[in-house]
């Protein structure tokens, strides 16, 4: 069959400056820059990665949006008569990677902090000391004391373990098979030297990351590849994974073309077989049942490190919430419509789940009316963008935020959305040998380093104009908070007032 599928991109080569070095076709992953007498693009399989144009010597190369492929129509957009005609020649369903690109309403952009200037004056970040460390895990609702025999007061609740945190920012759940093993080389590398965590995702921990795990969030997800008590107790935290915000309602998926030599025993599956997770857990079918698979991973890791749960965002998710928490959770990850994935179908990433802000605000509302919101830590992922959209998901009750495809930006993803294919030419989302050796861990770690430092300079100067020197004091003040362009329903969820409304 003929392929009716029109480019969706436009190379352009400017032939008088091009020094025919051929860089553009060393570089070029998908096959889409072709060496004749002179370099010749095939617009079909450009993807926008913008590899060529980067490391071109001569700055030759342009890529645009194919306009002029369509006739213009309200209804029948470019992109739904593209994808239309891939499955009139595939019969398959379509599938994308990273999160949800369609124009939906953000409402991290609709809010708005406040500011002190007369009653609670600004704080100067520079120059006082500004507290950014915070612990997740189960905290108890009052402390008791004793003196011991030479009249010193000690602790004497007895507190669950928790991991500090010296900023408020993780790096998300991504497994070794959806990223290449350099990629995970820099995200622990970041995690140890920013202080914080990075998780596996749901494909096992190699062995190169031994020396990182008092920095590393291992996942036990619907396949449970790779779970044995040595990756459990490889960790400084757990967490079960039940959903993900790029495709709740259905489990993950690999595709075989990336499963090579190391990531079979890794996830300890065939070579060149599809990684499926089912979408249920086939030992849970209730919060009962939820229970004991927590305190088996309690009982396997001798009571040493924090559970966590991972739930996308849905329409009950504070009912899920809340359902987890009494389960004997230490902590829940919330993951809104926007968050990214490596592989998911198409119609599923752009059509269900709900915008994480609504769901964080519903979950920490739900927990502090039922009195148990210090019974566990409240993770916020889907599309964190920036140090305002943590400083705005801290006060709307979230304890800490996941970061994943700025993660990956900040490393040199361009976000063409073809993870799934494997051959990313950044060398993060693949598993080919020449493509993944163009990822230097140490140069990414730097990258996430200084990505994690920069808004953490940011959120002091945040926390200063709002007069407090402490992230624990901005966590759940939805006060802090004013909305801008939303509708009172919306105001209402949030829990917050409309913009130029006081005290």
């Amino acid at each position: 069959m003929m392929s009716q599928i029109p480019p969706e991109f436009i190379v352009k080569i400017d032939y008088d400056t091009c020094r025919r070095c051929r860089r553009c076709v060393m570089n070029c992953s998908f096959g889409c820059m072709q060496f004749k007498d002179r370099v010749v693009p095939d617009h079909k399989k450009c993807v926008a990665c913008h590899r060529c144009v980067t490391f071109c010597p001569e700055s030759a190369i342009s890529i645009t949006k194919n306009e002029l492929t369509y006739k213009d129509s309200a209804n029948w957009l470019p992109e739904t008569r593209q994808n239309i005609l891939k499955q009139a020649e595939t019969g398959g369903i379509l599938l994308t990677g990273m999160g949800n690109p369609r124009p939906y309403q953000i409402l991290w952009d609709h809010m708005l902090i406040d500011a002190c200037q007369v009653t609670n004056p600004s704080i100067d970040p520079l120059r006082e000391p500004m507290e950014l460390r915070t612990f997740l895990g189960r905290k108890p609702n009052r402390l008791e004391f004793t003196r011991d025999g030479n009249d010193e007061i000690e602790l004497s609740t007895e507190l669950q373990p928790q991991v500090k945190l010296d900023v408020p920012i993780v790096f998300a759940a991504m497994s070794y098979g959806a990223i290449s093993l350099n990629a995970h080389r820099a995200l622990a590398m970041a995690a140890k030297n920013s202080g914080t965590l990075m998780n596996t995702g749901e494909g096992g921990i190699h062995k190169d990351l031994d020396s990182y795990t008092d920095n590393i969030v291992v996942q036990v997800a619907s396949g449970r590849f790779g779970v044995t008590s040595e990756y459990l107790n490889s960790s400084a935290m757990v967490e079960i994974k039940i959903g993900q915000g790029a495709k709740p309602g259905i489990g993950g998926h690999l595709p075989g073309e990336k499963v090579g030599e190391d990531i079979s025993k890794t996830r300890m599956i065939p070579v060149g077989t599809d990684a499926l997770s089912p979408a249920p857990h086939h030992d849970i079918y209730s919060i009962e049942d939820l229970s004991q698979l927590i305190y088996a991973i309690k009982e396997a890791t001798d009571y040493t490190k924090p559970v966590s749960v991972k739930i996308s965002a849905v329409h009950n998710v504070a009912a899920i919430a809340s359902g987890i928490v009494r389960a004997g959770a230490d902590a829940v990850t919330i993951d809104g419509f926007r968050g990214g994935t490596g592989a998911s179908p198409m119609v599923i990433r752009d059509n269900v789940g709900i915008p994480i802000e609504l769901a964080l605000a519903a979950v920490d509302q739900r927990l502090r009316d039922e009195g148990i919101r210090n019974n566990a830590s409240i993770l916020c992922a889907g599309s964190i963008r920036n140090s305002g959209d943590v400083a705005k998901a801290i006060a709307l009750g979230a304890d800490a935020v996941v970061i994943g495809t700025a993660a990956l930006v900040a490393m040199g993803c361009r976000v063409c959305q073809k993870c799934y294919t494997g051959n990313c030419a950044w060398g993060i989302a693949t598993q080919k040998p020449e493509l993944v050796r163009r990822l230097d861990p140490q140069v990414g770690a730097e990258r996430l380093s200084n990505l994690v430092t920069a808004w953490g300079y940011e959120l002091q100067e945040i926390l200063g104009s709002l007069g407090v020197n402490s992230i624990e004091s901005l966590r759940g003040s939805r006060e802090r908070l004013r909305g801008i362009d939303l509708d009172e329903q919306t105001l209402k969820l949030l829990g917050i007032k409309p913009a130029g409304i006081g005290q």
